[in-house]
């Protein structure tokens, strides 16, 4: 497997962010994800970021297809590609109602179709092609007015944009099997996870490929109990942040989060989570969810437990992980990520 790291650039001091992307890099780590949620954007740090290094690649994680118009989208991959000298992963997401319509004020409808026609609005401009397009959610250029289709001024400099799609729901995980280049998952239990095989195949079925085809990029949380007896207060501290994906992360009708975790198993503890969440009982939503759901989902543990997990997510065919390594400081973030780094080495060197 690969590796790989994830950060957002409201999160710590900007140098210190820097710092720990290029020990990241010197440790050997190949990916760094750059998130983009209601914080900081993903462009500039990646933009800045990959000045700062050699051989590391960048991935937006994510860009939600709301935020921009699919030509500026496209106008900010293809600025990026040649910024960081073609090491740049374009990964878009369709994000929730939550955040595009509160803090973008575009409606959330139909994500399905909004993420194919800015998929194929971008391909378009990579190509080179005058942005002339008549979808279902996309129009260019805008009917009734007196703008002309326009070609972008900028080409690729280098292969085509390697494009990555955060998706959980069964209809989005088909369309990333048909279109896309990798899969940005999240909320996974490899355990649970032939469903989203499954629709994964099913896609890219359609574009006559296989899974194979597909670079399957998951992410979790990593951290380490040296001593067994600190495990119950480390899985204890994570109950609250797997409530907010469960309960937080999306409206009482719609939450992704919710639904993946259900569709692997947890229906009934995410069900009660959500309602309790819900309801502002933020302790209770919490504490409902068993010890197991949380050490299933995570990276966490004894270094034999940690190493199990890594080996299930390999056994599963996942090709990249994503690593957030849990420490108070940065030296303690890297020492995890060092470790966890030796773990996924041992991987590639067999029994």
């Amino acid at each position: 497997m690969r590796t790989a790291i994830q950060l957002a650039a409201e999160t710590g001091p900007w140098t210190e962010l820097v710092d720990y992307v290029t020990e990241a890099e010197r440790l050997g780590v190949d990916c760094c994800w750059v998130a983009e949620a209601w914080g900081g954007d993903a462009a500039s740090p990646i933009a800045a970021l990959s000045q700062h290094t050699d051989r590391m690649i960048f991935g937006s994680g994510i860009f939600q297809v709301g935020a921009r118009s699919a030509a500026n989208t496209a106008m900010v991959a293809l600025t990026l590609q040649r910024v960081t000298g073609d090491r740049f992963m374009l990964g878009l997401g369709a994000s929730g109602p939550q955040v595009i319509e509160g803090l973008h004020g575009v409606p959330f409808a139909r994500p399905l179709t909004r993420m194919r026609e800015t998929i194929e609005v971008i391909r378009m401009a990579e190509a080179g092609e005058r942005l002339s397009y008549d979808g279902e959610e996309i129009t260019l250029p805008r009917p009734g007015g007196e703008g002309k289709a326009i070609r972008l001024a900028l080409r690729p400099d280098g292969d085509p944009l390697r494009i990555y799609l955060a998706s959980l729901s069964p209809r989005m995980l088909e369309l990333t099997g048909e279109v896309a280049d990798g899969w940005l998952g999240t909320s996974f239990v490899p355990e649970g996870a032939q469903p989203s095989f499954d629709a994964l195949a099913v896609g890219a079925a359609r574009a006559g490929r296989t899974l194979e085809d597909l670079d399957l990029c998951q992410g979790a949380e990593v951290a380490f109990a040296d001593d067994p007896g600190d495990l119950a207060g480390m899985v204890a501290a994570r109950k609250p942040g797997l409530a907010f994906s469960l309960g937080g992360m999306g409206s009482a009708e719609t939450n992704f989060y919710n639904d993946a975790y259900a569709r692997q198993g947890y229906a009934e503890v995410a069900a009660e989570s959500q309602a309790l969440w819900v309801d502002g009982r933020r302790d209770e939503a919490a504490s409902v969810i068993p010890d197991e759901m949380v050490l299933a989902t995570s990276l966490i543990g004894t270094e034999e437990m940690v190493g199990a997990r890594l080996r299930a997510w390999q056994a599963v065919g996942i090709d990249q992980v994503r690593l957030y390594p849990a420490g108070s400081t940065l030296e303690k973030r890297l020492s995890t990520l060092g470790r966890a780094l030796d773990l996924v080495a041992d991987l590639e060197s067999g029994p």
